[in-house]
């Protein structure tokens, strides 16, 4: 499935993500730098009910926050050597711990995200406008 929006419809792409794919626990966001992907998320979180500012955790690895009682993880792989670096930064435990965890730059340690991981590749069409592709 494939959707393309711009800036100024984040909030309407952020709510049909949720009401779609809301019932998977961990969504891998692939895109370029500047893309949008942390934009996106936080977009995402805001519909979820999170009031804290939602950034990219690019040093910290992981962000945690409330979602209105449920538990999600923010991470950002980008700064990863290997998958040893994030299994000692916890994500293991994150991903067993939260109820919705966004993952940017998956590939940097791709073998720890599980089968039923949701895909989301953003590409950029210009600088309003961008394309996501989705997939499982």
């Amino acid at each position: 499935m494939e959707m393309s929006y711009t800036l100024s419809e984040l909030d309407q792409v952020a709510a049909a993500l949720l009401t779609q794919y809301g019932n998977k626990s961990i969504w891998a966001f692939q895109a370029p730098m500047g893309a949008g992907k942390t934009t996106l998320i936080a977009a995402i979180c805001k519909k979820m009910g999170i009031t804290d500012q939602v950034t990219s955790p690019t040093f910290a690895i992981m962000n945690q926050y409330d979602a209105q009682g449920k538990c999600v993880y923010h991470m950002d792989w980008y700064r990863l050597q290997d998958e040893k670096e994030a299994l000692r930064a916890g994500v293991e435990a994150a991903f067993e711990e939260a109820d919705l965890c966004f993952v940017e730059w998956p590939e940097n340690a791709k073998g720890l995200l599980p089968d039923q991981t949701q895909w989301f590749q953003i590409e950029i069409l210009d600088p309003e406008h961008r394309r996501i592709f989705i997939s499982s």
